[in-house]
């Protein structure tokens, strides 16, 4: 799902889930489920 990990797939990733309401908590567990 995730191409290349690359630093901006990361950032795009991140802010997107925060526009959604994410927790930090929810986000760093879903980050560690893709790694």
């Amino acid at each position: 799902m995730i191409p290349e990990n690359s630093y901006e797939d990361w950032v795009y990733l991140i802010l997107e889930a925060k526009r959604l309401g994410m927790t930090k908590e929810q986000i760093k567990s879903f980050l560690e489920e893709e790694l």
